[in-house]
C-alpha cells in the first residue's frame, strides 16, 4: 500500500476550505466546479495530479522528507466522498443555479475537509467503522 505525505493532505483539504469559501462568498458556483474537476482528477490519477497538491508541491518541498504519511486507501475513500457530495452540490446548482442547497452541500465538504486540517477526520471514522462492519 502506498502512502501519501501528510503536507500533501493539509495542503488539499486547506485547497478545498479556501475554494468553497471564495464560492460561497462570491456566490461562484464555477469555483465549486473546479474544484470538482481537481478532486475527481485527483480520485482517477491520485493525488500527486491533484492541481492544488501540485501547486504547493514547491512550497512544501522541505517539508515532505521524513514526513508523516497517509494511507492511499484511506485518502482515496475520503476523496470518493468529496467528489460524491460535491457532485450532488453540482446538480443542485444545475436544477437551480441559485440554489442555496448547492451552497449547503459544498460547505459540507469544506466542514469535513477543516475539521480534517483540525485534527478530526469525519471521512477516516466512516471508514473504519465501514470496514468493521465488512468483516
Amino acid at each position: 500500500m502506498r502512502e501519501v505525505p501528510i503536507p500533501y493532505v493539509r495542503a488539499n483539504q486547506a485547497g478545498i476550505v479556501l475554494l468553497i469559501a471564495l464560492a460561497v462568498v462570491l456566490r461562484q458556483p464555477a469555483l465549486i466546479t473546479a474544484l470538482w474537476a481537481v478532486q475527481v482528477l485527483g480520485l482517477w490519477q491520485g493525488i500527486r495530479a491533484n492541481l492544488i497538491v501540485q501547486l504547493a508541491a514547491p512550497l512544501l518541498r522541505s517539508r515532505v522528507a521524513g514526513a508523516p504519511t497517509e494511507s492511499q486507501e484511506l485518502l482515496r475513500f475520503n476523496n470518493a466522498i468529496a467528489v460524491g457530495v460535491l457532485t450532488l452540490s453540482l446538480l443542485a446548482f444545475w436544477v437551480n443555479p441559485d440554489s442555496w442547497l448547492g451552497y449547503v452541500l459544498a460547505g459540507i465538504v469544506a466542514l469535513a475537509a477543516l475539521a480534517a486540517l483540525c485534527g478530526f477526520c469525519i471521512g477516516c471514522f466512516l471508514y473504519y467503522q465501514f470496514k468493521r462492519l465488512r468483516k
